[in-house]
């Protein structure tokens, strides 16, 4: 089995509110990529962070995932993106895991929504922290906020993964906490750390990504500040098994 996975961050700067504007710049985003095992989208991928919950929310194999099946279908990849889920009280902000084919395999809906944007009032919060697969290599999902609670991942550390990835809206204002915390998780749980944040500005907030991917000794593969594009890396499974051999630091975890 191949260990390695070669995956492409989408920075880009999403049409507020406007799904149809959002598809057409991914596609021309993406036209010239492939030979990637993983796409991975940012948080709410086709509206940005909008609390209009009722107006875009979508069954699961909707409006979004016709476009992401298609897209996953073209470039035969795997995807992740983001996606506003309609609930039956409560809407959800919802990551959705695409195998190649483009079948939804995982769901993931973000446990901690952001109550400093009132997020908690227009979305529920999900219940379940979601491990996944591609090609073998075991991921554990997240979005934004959630990276500010160490408790979610370390279930993930407790599952091994290789990979966790975190699908965001995050602010220029406190990116230094969204770089920090990456680092952070990626050390404690002794694993490959994945950020994708949008770049931009929508009626409020000005973003400038920095999306990034970090190994499991807290090493910075990758890390691109502003700029609209498909961000490559590669993530190595015997690298992580290698680290947590040689310093087994996860097996004296008690409290969790």
């Amino acid at each position: 089995m191949d260990k390695k996975l070669k995956i492409g961050l989408v920075q880009y700067s999403p049409v507020w509110e406007d799904k149809s504007a959002s598809k057409e710049k991914l596609k021309n985003l993406l036209d010239q990529i492939s030979g990637l095992d993983l796409i991975i989208f940012p948080e709410m991928t086709l509206t940005g962070f909008t609390m209009k919950s009722k107006d875009f929310a979508e069954e699961l194999e909707g409006e979004s995932h016709s476009f992401f099946a298609s897209l996953a279908k073209l470039k035969k990849s795997a995807i992740l993106y983001g996606v506003i889920e309609k609930g039956k009280k409560k809407n959800f902000n919802t990551l959705v895991h695409l195998n190649n084919q483009g079948k939804i395999i995982s769901t993931y809906r973000k446990i901690h929504p952001f109550s400093y944007s009132k997020e908690d009032i227009f979305y529920g919060k999900g219940r379940e922290a979601v491990v996944t697969k591609v090609k073998g290599i075991k991921i554990g999902l997240s979005i934004c906020y959630d990276l500010r609670f160490p408790e979610l991942y370390r279930l993930y550390a407790k599952e091994k993964v290789h990979l966790i990835f975190d699908i965001a809206n995050w602010p220029d204002t406190r990116i230094e906490h969204w770089r920090t915390l990456l680092k952070a998780r990626a050390i404690e749980n002794q694993c490959y750390v994945g950020g994708v944040n949008r770049v931009g500005d929508d009626p409020k907030l000005h973003y400038n990504g920095f999306s990034s991917v970090f190994d499991p000794m807290g090493k910075e593969i990758v890390a691109v500040e502003n700029e609209e594009k498909v961000i490559a890396a590669e993530i190595d499974k015997s690298y992580v098994d290698e680290v947590r051999f040689k310093l087994p630091f996860l097996n004296d975890i008690w409290l969790v």
